[in-house]
């Protein structure tokens, strides 16, 4: 299991990632922009969300740091910009660990299947500390 984190920028993820790439001397990062991700007719897309970043991963000097772009229309805050990320393979443990950590919290998401993952889900804790719990079955590449 890793504990990795997770940095949301206001409209300039791309520039970013490439800032750190080259300040780290990174491998070429992989970006999927919410335009590339699957589309839901019942929800379209906003023109000004196609080319911004969904996600993106550095390796820095042996840690993983994941990036992404703060959704159109949804609040975004500087210092609010940071969460933890759980990567497990065992779902029982991040079953385990969602449980615990929204006793007081607040759910973001409730832990689901999406595309790219057969387990996600996001809370922010009692104390104010934001976490993504993410199953991993070894295929991931981002």
């Amino acid at each position: 299991m890793a504990v990795e984190v997770y940095l949301v920028f206001n409209g300039n993820c791309r520039e970013a990632i490439e800032f750190y790439a080259k300040v780290f001397k990174t491998e070429t990062p992989q970006i999927m922009t919410f335009g590339e991700s699957p589309q839901n007719p019942e929800f379209p897309l906003p023109e000004e969300a196609k080319n911004l970043v969904m996600h993106a991963r550095l390796n820095i000097d042996g840690s993983n740091v994941m990036f992404s772009d703060n959704f159109p229309g949804q609040p975004y805050a500087i210092g609010d910009n940071v969460t933890l990320a759980l990567i497990s393979k065992n779902m029982e443990d991040l079953k385990s660990w969602y449980e615990q950590l929204k006793e007081g919290g607040t759910v973001g998401l409730e832990l689901q299947e999406t595309f790219w993952s057969k387990l996600y889900g996001q809370v922010t804790d009692k104390f104010g500390i934001q976490w993504q719990l993410n199953y991993d079955n070894g295929e991931m590449t981002m």
